[in-house]
Order: C-alpha cells, then structure tokens, then sequence
C-alpha cells in the first residue's frame, strides 16, 4: 500500500494511512487487490475518519472481483468506476495450457498465436473518489500505480528543479492533478495509452500473416493461430467497448456534480469534463484501430481464398488446354493401333514418319490457337 498526500504542487509519499486530510489537498490510497483484501476494516475506518462515509458491501465486493468488466457506478457520497487495463503480459509468464485473465486458452508449445497477443493481459483496477479522497485498488503487480506514481513524484516542483531537464510547460497540463478526479482521469489515461503502444507491433505482426496469405508461392498452415488471434481481438474490441460506456456514464455524471460559484471552481470542473473526452478520444482510437486489424485479418483471408481459387482455376484450364491437345492425337494413334489385317499407310516405310509429323503439326496448331485465345497464358500476366 501506498498512500499521497497532494496539497498544490507538492506530493508526500508515505506507506501509513493517514490520520487527517492535508489542509488544502487531497489523499491518494493506492493498494493492491491482497492488501485491500486484508487491510478492509483499516481502510474503511480511514476513510470514515476522512469523509465520514464508508464503502458500500456490493462496492466493496466489485472492487475485490478480479474479472469485473469495466464499469460505472455511483453512491450520494462517492463515485466508483472499475476500469480493465491493457497491459503487456511478461514472456515468463505464460506457461504451457494456462488461460489468461482475458479467458483464452493459452497453448505455447501450439503456437496460438502472434507473441505480441500472448503478452496482452487484461485485469480491473477499481476507483473510488470523494471529493478529497481517491482509493485506487490494482491487480497484484501494480505496474499502473508504480508508474504513475513515479511520474507524479517527478512532476513536483523540487524534483523539476533538481532534474536535469526541466519541463517547461504548465503544472496543470504536465504536473501534479488539481483533484482526486483528475488524478483519476490522468491515470486512466495513462492505462488506455498503455495499448496505444502496442499498435505498433499488433500492426505489423498481422500485416506479416497477412503477406503470407498473399503469397502463392508459401503454404500457410497457421489457421489455428489465426483464429486465435481473430477472438483475441474480437475480445479486445468487447473490452474498449465496455471502457467507452463506463467513461461516457462518469461524463454524463459531472453535469450533476454540484459546482461552488467561483471561477477556480468552474475551471477545474471544465478541465474534468475535458480531459473526460479526451479519454474518451483515446478509447475510440483503440476501438477503431482493433476494428480495422479485425477488418484487415478478414479482408486478407478472402484474398488468400480468391488467390487460390484463381490458381486453381489457371491449373484447371492449363490441363483442360492440355487434353485438348492431345485428343486428337490419341484418336490418330487409336486409329492406327486398331487390330485390322489391312490398314492403309500401315505397311509403308515413310508412313510412321508421315504420321509423327501430323501429330506434330496438329499439336502445335492447336497450342498456337490456345494460346492466342489465351487459355495458356496466367490470369493477370
């Protein structure tokens, strides 16, 4: 566990739960799922001590379950919002027929998949915000809590004075979040960037499929892993959909948010609401861009069908040209080969020779006028 106290532009980190709220700030509980587990009735009475609410039992029991969809929910006091991170899977992680927390069986040694889609995992971290209190509850490794963490701490004023670079820019766009909401916001951000980053590599482990698809000259035999990757991205495309609705809900929730009649006030819940669409943005983009893969992947597979059918098709009318060819020369040889006492040209010296040639002659006759008419020549060559 890990707990921020935030008061301006200033972050102290410590690892107790706090006695009082800071004069002009906010508290930030940040805990992993075993630690909120164990550490229930403490937290439950800090948060008494600080806002004079607790957690509902059935928020309590969401913010436990580990596979949870995205989702949005509210109380009179407090706002809850789980939301599925993307992450990458570390490689040790996957053993031989396990199943990841996004439900698809994992096969190694069968190769599935595309190893860029054995690292995705996907698993909820769960929100609770109060006016100046925001709980965060993480999977067991807290990758999204330790990096944004680092990132706040390295925002402060004095961190930027000692650093080497310092960043210029303005503390609200760049530096530490104003509330407990923004704070959220910006660490949802940085979870939904987190897949942003693998487009990359998505991208260009189907587009290799998808040359080989495309290739005549290569056999693909990968359909089992191309299957899996199809419901993997189909699953992922399940997953950004839940994160959009649960977003949109939180959105359509600030208008309802009682507002003090000062322009700090309106300010900041401006900002809300805009770094609420900004999130938003981010979650179509990653919509978006597993929808065109899926559309790729599918497109690519009726070419590949197309292409073979067309090669089928070239194989078939070089064969049937071929017949062709030789039926009339199997019609001369049959003729000569019929069991008759007398046959004309049968007995002459020059009548084998005579007999080549015309076959000869006819069989390149016909080849010419297939070929002018085509059914010798490649489809497209």
């Amino acid at each position: 566990m890990r707990v921020f106290s935030v008061s301006g532009a200033q972050v102290h980190a410590g690892l107790a739960l706090p006695e009082q709220l800071p004069e002009d700030g906010y508290v930030w509980i940040a805990c992993s799922r075993d630690s909120f587990s164990t550490e229930l009735p403490q937290i439950q009475n800090t948060l008494e001590r600080l806002t004079g609410q607790t957690l509902v039992d059935l928020h309590v029991s969401d913010l436990l379950n580990a596979q949870l969809p995205s989702r949005f929910d509210y109380s009179s006091h407090y706002d809850l919002l789980v939301f599925r991170r993307l992450a990458q899977r570390p490689n040790n992680a996957l053993n031989a027929n396990t199943t990841a927390s996004n439900g698809l069986p994992l096969q190694v040694g069968k190769r599935p998949g595309p190893p860029v889609l054995h690292r995705i995992d996907t698993s909820p971290v769960g929100f609770v915000v109060f006016d100046r209190v925001l709980l965060s509850v993480h999977p067991s490794d807290c990758a999204v809590r330790e990096a944004y963490a680092s990132r706040l701490l390295a925002s402060t004023p004095a961190a930027t004075q000692t650093g080497e670079s310092a960043d210029l820019r303005s503390t609200g766009a760049r530096g530490v979040p104003h509330n407990a909401a923004d704070m959220m916001l910006r660490i949802i951000s940085q979870m939904v960037d987190g897949y942003l980053d693998l487009r990359r590599e998505l991208s260009r482990q189907l587009d290799h499929w998808q040359a080989e698809l495309l290739n005549p000259r290569t056999r693909f035999n990968r359909w089992d892993a191309l299957l899996h990757a199809r419901l993997a991205l189909h699953q992922l495309e399940g997953l950004c959909e839940d994160q959009h609705t649960a977003m949109q809900s939180w959105t359509e929730s600030l208008d309802a948010w009682g507002i003090e009649e000062n322009s700090t006030s309106e300010r900041e819940h401006e900002l809300l609401k805009i770094r609420s669409r900004d999130v938003l943005e981010h979650i179509d983009r990653v919509v978006q861009h597993v929808r065109r893969l899926e559309h790729n992947t599918e497109t690519a597979v009726q070419m590949h069908f197309n292409v073979q059918g067309n090669r089928t098709n070239d194989i078939m009318r070089t064969l049937t040209a071929l017949t062709a060819i030789f039926l009339p020369l199997n019609l001369i040889a049959g003729i000569f080969g019929m069991n008759f006492e007398f046959i004309p040209w049968l007995h002459q010296a020059s009548a084998f020779w005579w007999t080549l040639g015309s076959m000869g002659a006819i069989a390149i006759a016909m080849g010419i006028i297939f070929w002018r008419k085509r059914y010798l020549a490649r489809t497209g060559g």
